[in-house]
């Protein structure tokens, strides 16, 4: 296929795969996609083991990292303090996650004691963490890197430069594209609405040729990756014939048979349709769109607490829904109703476990059955 996204990073087919997962990276990029990895709150030593692993399983085919940057999060700026981080959350919001897993017959007893250990979030996202990161990741052949919810770090579009690797922005309006092509991004994520984890409000059915007549206008040539609901050839084949140059997706991968998901979400998610996902501050302070059970229904009742900024609500999210992940897994009936993780609105398509390498032979085939039909439309 000839895309800009194929000869920028050297791939057969223009499917990038986000993913926290080592062996989906591999089983992508092998397959003709490319894994990226997810890195956000891996410690240098963590992330380095992870490329190490990698590397020695990717028979030299393309891969990138992505990291979560914020412009703004509680405390930017500041020297990193986790005992002022603790000491900031309200006790209204612990009582609150301990009073949701009460109610489902689990012991909340111990949260507070686990709370200081669950500083991933709040130290993957500041600026020095990602520097270091940055270092660790510029050692290995990546030929991607990738920033969410602001403009990259003038280092990371620095680093990138310097090493010929492609920066990536995620953005989910058309302004914040407009700001990442003139900051001098090379690629634009542009992510709907319908995305799984962080997202803006518009559907990407309208972002995608937002951004591109945006980005058209101002007479830049920049590729655009389209994200958000996105689960088949199809869907692809339509964002491209919007202006996209490929699609970036990260929910499809969740349910693989590499996955590192919880095989109880798993479960919840091959049997969840469209509707089953909400979009939500309470897990992370920023919108991101996630599964449906009890626990995000007990966010949004009226009388919930207000979700905390970022990293802070992670601080009251994570020590409870670690635990409830755990107990789900042995079989607890009220952690497994809590169970929760992000995903996208495409989790309606997601009907059945396959391997990663499956996943990206579908969309090729998909995609060439789309383009097919719309060939025989023109044609008539």
């Amino acid at each position: 296929m000839k895309s800009p996204i194929c000869d920028r990073l050297g791939i057969e087919f223009p499917l990038i795969a986000f993913t926290h997962c080592r062996d989906v990276v591999v089983a992508v990029s092998k397959a003709g996609g490319m894994g990226v990895l997810g890195a956000v709150g891996m410690p240098p030593d963590r992330l380095r083991e992870e490329l190490d692993w990698i590397e020695s399983h990717i028979d030299g085919m393309p891969y990138g990292i992505d990291l979560i940057v914020p412009n703004k999060f509680e405390g930017k700026g500041e020297e990193f303090d986790s005992n002022k981080l603790l000491s900031a959350v309200p006790d209204q919001h612990k009582a609150f996650a301990s009073d949701i897993l009460s109610a489902h017959n689990i012991d909340a007893d111990d949260l507070e004691a686990t709370r200081g250990d669950n500083m991933g979030l709040a130290k993957g996202i500041r600026d020095e963490n990602a520097t270091s990161s940055m270092e660790v990741a510029f050692e290995y052949p990546i030929k991607l890197i990738a920033n969410a919810l602001g403009v990259p770090p003038k280092s990371m579009l620095e680093m990138g430069k310097e090493h010929g690797v492609a920066v990536a922005a995620l953005v989910g309006a058309k302004e914040h594209a407009i700001a990442q092509v003139n900051a001098g991004v090379d690629i634009l994520v542009v992510a709907g609405g319908e995305a799984g984890g962080h997202c803006g409000d518009v559907s990407t059915m309208v972002l995608v040729p937002e951004v591109y007549q945006a980005v058209q206008a101002m007479g830049a040539n920049t590729p655009i990756l389209a994200a958000g609901g996105i689960t088949t050839g199809g869907q692809m084949a339509a964002a491209m014939s919007m202006g996209a140059d490929g699609a970036w997706c990260g929910s499809v991968w969740l349910t693989t048979a590499e996955a590192e998901t919880n095989p109880i979400v798993k479960e919840k998610m091959i049997a969840a349709s469209s509707r089953d996902t909400v979009r939500s501050r309470s897990r992370t302070g920023k919108h991101s769109r996630q599964l449906r059970s009890p626990w995000t229904d007990a966010w949004e009742q009226e009388g919930a607490p207000k979700p905390l900024p970022m990293p802070l609500q992670s601080l009251v999210s994570e020590p409870a829904l670690r635990k409830v992940d755990k107990l789900s897994q042995g079989g607890h009936e009220g952690a497994k109703e809590l169970a929760t993780y992000w995903v996208g609105q495409g989790v309606g398509l997601m009907n059945q476990s396959m391997s990663a390498g499956a996943v990206v032979q579908e969309f090729k085939e998909d995609f060439v059955r789309a383009f097919e039909r719309l060939s025989i439309s023109v044609e008539d």
